[in-house]
């Protein structure tokens, strides 16, 4: 497993935040679709021996647009924005690219939502990326466990879960229990930490989180070979995110000694 971080939890310029990053020890990131798109920005991440992760595809979506709209037009451009991400993933060598659910658990809503997925899923594969869904409260995916039973049903092979400790914090779920469940399924991981009520992002150890529950997880990651990117992501209103990021990447680094993984 190799550690990385959301550079969204850093609000400066893309430059800058990409020498922090590196600084702080990183060698993999996680982007949004703006991201990586200038030349100067695609070179410094090459020079600094940094490489694109994961690409939230979710972010920046075109007004209105969704992928369980009623309306065709607004579902499609839905589509071709998470498409655009996809194949901006395949341009620059990353491995994964996620999507958040929809709002509304209505199953109409759901059945297009289903349908758009279908679809990017298919256009994951032909560019060789896989395509995760994030759990996430207050959607129509609102737990990991209905996240992976919608994967399950959706029933495609380029298909997989986005595990988020923050969410599964909130939906009261057990990590270990939701990470073996999950087996092959289990595209990539998202580490925060909150106060089992609100999705706060914090620094790992700083809410509920122990450092026990920590390295449970990472050993059940382990015992289904889980083999991707542990992707810290902080919140970009924290006092000092750079200094949170770096401590957070100690406190990972040292339960994954714990655990007996290598980062």
């Amino acid at each position: 497993m190799k550690i990385a971080c959301c550079i969204w939890a850093i609000s400066e310029s893309e430059i800058d935040t990409l020498r922090q990053v590196r600084e702080i020890g990183f060698d993999n990131f996680d982007i949004q679709p703006t991201h990586q798109r200038s030349l100067e920005s695609r070179l410094l991440a090459q020079e600094l021996g940094l490489r694109v992760s994961c690409i939230g595809a979710s972010f920046a979506m075109p007004a209105g647009a969704a992928l369980d709209h009623a309306e065709p037009n607004l579902r499609q451009r839905a589509v071709d924005h998470v498409i655009a991400a996809i194949e901006h993933a395949a341009d620059i060598g990353a491995e994964t690219v996620y999507i958040i659910p929809g709002a509304d658990a209505a199953p109409d809503r759901i059945g297009r939502y289903r349908r758009s997925v279908a679809r990017l899923a298919d256009a994951a594969a032909e560019n060789g990326i896989k395509l995760a869904i994030e759990h996430f409260p207050g959607t129509a995916l609102a737990t990991a466990g209905g996240a992976l039973e919608f994967i399950r049903q959706v029933d495609q092979e380029n298909l997989y879960l986005l595990y988020d400790s923050g969410h599964i914090q909130m939906s009261g779920e057990d990590p270990e229990t939701v990470i073996i469940n999950a087996g092959d399924k289990l595209g990539y991981v998202h580490l925060d930490d909150n106060d089992g009520i609100s999705d706060l992002h914090w620094s790992l150890l700083d809410g509920v989180m122990t450092d026990e529950s920590l390295v449970a997880t990472l050993r059940a990651l382990k015992a289904i070979a889980y083999a991707g990117a542990l992707s810290l992501e902080l919140n970009p209103a924290l006092a000092n995110p750079a200094r949170a990021l770096s401590e957070s990447r100690d406190v990972l680094m040292r339960a994954m000694h714990r655990a007996w993984l290598t980062p």
